[in-house]
């Protein structure tokens, strides 16, 4: 039964996975890009997941926007979560069945 810690991990995953790129919740460090005529200005706040596969937010609000992207450490914690917890969940039931 070497593949139950894995099916836990990937079921794990695909949770976190769901809900963090279908909801918009701004919890990983990112910049914002705006473009006001000839200037630009960066923008440091938190961003969603979501954002990037184009959910969580009105066309009208990217008036100005040029772009935007996960900073070091939004990818960081996006890497944490999406991958760490998963696998913490999946080490602990390994451990668990191995005793």
């Amino acid at each position: 039964m070497r593949t139950f810690p894995f099916k836990i991990f990937f079921i794990c995953f695909a949770f976190l996975a769901l809900i963090l790129f279908c909801l918009p919740i701004n919890l990983f460090d990112g910049a914002i890009i705006l473009k006001n005529g000839i200037q630009e200005q960066t923008i440091n706040a938190p961003l969603s997941l979501s954002y990037f596969i184009g959910l969580g937010y009105d066309p009208a609000e990217l008036e100005n926007v040029k772009s935007f992207h996960l900073l070091p450490t939004g990818i960081l914690l996006a890497i944490c979560v999406l991958i760490g917890i998963p696998y913490v969940i999946a080490l602990r039931f390994h451990l668990k069945r191995k005793k």
